[in-house]
């Protein structure tokens, strides 16, 4: 099967992750999808290929050289998500293949090359079903050319990333590599090791709700206590007002009645004093809600969620000079930025598997205009190849 219908099939399963089931993985479609994978990898022909019971897939590709060289040569793996974001629906995707220039909000770079896109109903699920594609597509080119010397490689898919607990049940001694790349980045050429120290966050505000015609000084309306906290943060330190290297707080839901509200906001900041400064902050608003409502009226929940790869990788900078150099090779120049966002890579650098994070060649993901350059997407493939080539 090539790049693009293998692509395409796996856009047909609905991924959908959901942090409020408590489960692991967080919605059954990513069950299914993960059976459809591992019993394609077997009929590619990897070894070694296991799905457990909280949804991770690894598998193998042995080493075709002699053992004296396979020794020598570091088992390298790749990894990549098979849940896609909440903030889109990612059922019934109706996907199909255009010229750039045919959709106004794709990049003019794109001009005149093949591109995956929806009909803008739905996301597309190029995060990260593309890096899924990349990986296995470049697996079976492996096997289907056994004259191109290899070592031992490992691949592994991974549900719930997009809820941040991607890495939670992945086995790191069992997965046996002594480093890995996470294909799931944006844009083609990017090469990124640096990323958000990033948390979520609950506050749930507890209100009295009385008939309004009798309210006066009885009522204590939740919403309002909690538009009040969130206007309280600085105004311009949202997504939409930040950039590089500038962290943010991002308030992503509000659910609520008089009686009850609760906030969902997300805390980034690449810089680990800073992002510690904001956890602090929004426990001082809390604070101060209740001191002036009552206390018990506000209270917080915060849970870390990854910290930046960057202390990690750079002790091993010699994986992002094969990187580059794989990218260079095929044409491209590395594009080396900062990750606004993270990936399962953060968590496992931090366990112990560098894991710096390679284009998977989509762009406007979490969108219903998220789209995929289909040359994006083989370059990525390419990419694969001659990291492990070169390893």
């Amino acid at each position: 099967m090539n790049i693009v219908d293998r692509f395409l099939k796996y856009v047909s399963f609905c991924t959908t992750s959901d942090e409020n089931t408590g489960m692991t993985p967080s919605t059954p479609g990513q069950m299914e999808f993960a059976r459809y994978l591992a019993e394609e990898l077997k009929s590619i022909g990897m070894t070694d290929v296991s799905l457990d019971s909280n949804g991770y897939i690894m598998a193998t590709l042995e080493s075709n050289q002699p053992s004296e060289v396979s020794s020598q040569v570091p088992v390298i793996g790749f990894i990549a998500h098979m849940d896609t974001s909440p903030d889109a629906s990612g059922r019934n995707v109706k996907a199909s293949i255009v010229k750039a220039e045919e959709r106004d909000y794709i990049d003019p770079r794109y001009a005149g090359q093949d591109v995956i896109v929806t009909d803008t109903t739905t996301l597309l699920g190029a995060d990260d079903k593309a890096g899924i594609a990349e990986i296995v597509t470049a697996m079976e080119y492996l096997i289907q050319h056994p004259e191109i010397k290899h070592g031992k490689v490992r691949i592994g898919f991974t549900p719930d990333e997009e809820i941040g607990c991607g890495a939670d049940h992945f086995d790191v001694k069992k997965f046996g590599a002594e480093f890995a790349y996470t294909m799931d980045g944006g844009a083609v050429g990017e090469l990124e090791y640096e990323n958000f120290n990033a948390a979520a966050c609950k506050i749930h505000v507890h209100g009295l709700n009385v008939h309004p015609g009798t309210a006066y000084h009885k009522m204590r309306n939740s919403m309002r206590i909690a538009y009040q906290i969130a206007v309280m943060l600085p105004r311009f330190q949202t997504p939409e007002h930040t950039q590089g290297y500038e962290g943010f707080y991002h308030l992503i839901g509000m659910n609520g009645t008089v009686e009850e509200t609760t906030l969902s906001y997300i805390i980034r900041d690449h810089d680990r004093t800073q992002f510690e400064y904001r956890k602090r902050e929004l426990e001082h608003l809390v604070r101060k809600i209740n001191t002036e409502y009552g206390e018990g009226t506000a209270e917080i929940e915060i849970r870390d969620q990854y910290y930046n790869m960057r202390e990690k990788i750079e002790p091993v900078m010699y994986i992002i000079d094969l990187a580059k150099e794989a990218m260079e090779s095929v044409g491209l120049t590395p594009v080396v930025k900062p990750i606004r966002g993270g990936t399962d890579g953060a968590r496992l650098s931090f366990e112990g598997l560098p894991c710096p994070n390679i284009f998977a060649g989509g762009e406007n993901f979490h969108s219903r205009y998220e789209y995929l350059p289909i040359p994006s997407m083989e370059k990525a493939m390419e990419v694969i190849l001659q990291i492990i080539q070169k390893a």
